[in-house]
């Protein structure tokens, strides 16, 4: 048979999203986003768009143009870092476009914990956890825990929302059901 009519590769997979791509929005939810976090899913597209694809295509028409495409390895892995990065310029076009901002410097009731404020807490039970921890409730997409950022769909997120200072809230575990008591709220800039 002739290569014109089969695949690349045997061993490219389909359109499926992969594995490590980011959830996708509960169903029902808002996509809620901080200013710097609808700034930094901009930046990402931009970038994606005007450096890493044009590059990426450029490699791809490189190895294309060299002859046999089914050992090339420089085209099938650009057609394949094409394909990923296509998908991401969707992703990233879908989130932008139902992102609905919400300026924690805004934000009126200063003295219960919505989007975008900063938590301290502590175990209320004085167990082994019982050292303060701080932490910051945004967005799905730019929650990070390596910077002490949570989902607003997060456990450790929906029980604190709408707690004052001083207010003591279950948080279930894995582990079990965890009393934490909120000593600080803070509202920055987004």
């Amino acid at each position: 048979m002739s290569k014109a009519f089969t695949k690349e590769t045997e061993t490219e997979e389909p359109e499926a999203d992969s594995p490590d791509a980011p959830d996708p929005l509960p169903q029902g939810f808002k996509n809620y986003v901080t200013p710097n976090g609808l700034r930094l899913l901009r930046d990402e597209l931009d970038g994606l768009r005007r450096i890493e694809r044009p590059k990426v295509v450029e490699v791809v028409a490189w190895a294309a143009g060299n002859g046999d495409r089914s050992e090339n390895g420089d085209y099938i892995y650009g057609k394949k870092r094409l394909r990923e990065i296509d998908r991401r310029l969707r992703f990233l076009l879908k989130r932008i476009e139902s992102a609905e901002v919400v300026d924690p410097a805004r934000q009126k009731t200063r003295d219960r914990v919505f989007f975008g404020a900063t938590v301290t807490y502590a175990d209320a039970d004085g167990g082994v956890d019982a050292a303060e921890s701080t932490l910051r409730i945004v967005g799905i997409d730019e929650a990070s825990t390596a910077r002490g950022e949570v989902s607003w769909v997060s456990p450790i997120a929906r029980a604190l929302m709408k707690a004052e200072a001083g207010d003591v809230v279950e948080l279930t575990t894995p582990n079990g059901a965890r009393r934490i008591e909120v000593v600080r709220i803070v509202y920055e800039e987004g």
